[in-house]
């Protein structure tokens, strides 16, 4: 479990250091822009500069996992990022969906290593502090 962790990890690490450096970049060819909403969707995010805000967390989260320093809050970076590329494959553009489920199963794999530091918040609040 522990080898298999670790691949996760730094698979997981690797590929939002590459496509987050892309963002920046761009050395990587990413195709023809889609057509209707999942263009829009595009359109917005770089018209608006948001992508560099996705790119600069996706590197932040991408470089934590990489040197194995604060894991968790890479995590925590990267969890959103990763929930929104599954609902935009699953909601706008099919296309690119085995690699999102990829990046998904492999940030579980690395959640359920770290779990115990994520306990907290799975705890009910039973009285008012």
């Amino acid at each position: 479990m522990k080898i298999l962790t670790l691949i996760a990890r730094l698979l997981l690490g690797l590929v939002f250091l590459v496509f987050g450096l892309n963002g920046f970049l761009n050395f990587l060819s990413m195709g023809p822009m889609p057509t209707g909403l999942a263009g829009q969707f595009f359109a917005a995010l770089f018209l608006s500069h948001y992508i560099w805000v996705i790119a600069a967390l996706q590197i932040a989260g991408g470089v934590l996992l990489l040197v194995n320093r604060f894991v968790p809050l890479g995590l925590v970076l990267l969890g959103p990022i990763v929930v929104n590329i599954i609902c935009y494959h699953v909601f706008l553009n099919a296309m690119g969906w085995p690699l999102a489920l990829v990046v998904t199963i492999l940030w579980f794999i690395v959640f359920y290593s770290r779990r115990q530091y994520f306990a907290g918040i799975f705890v009910q609040q039973t009285s008012d502090m």
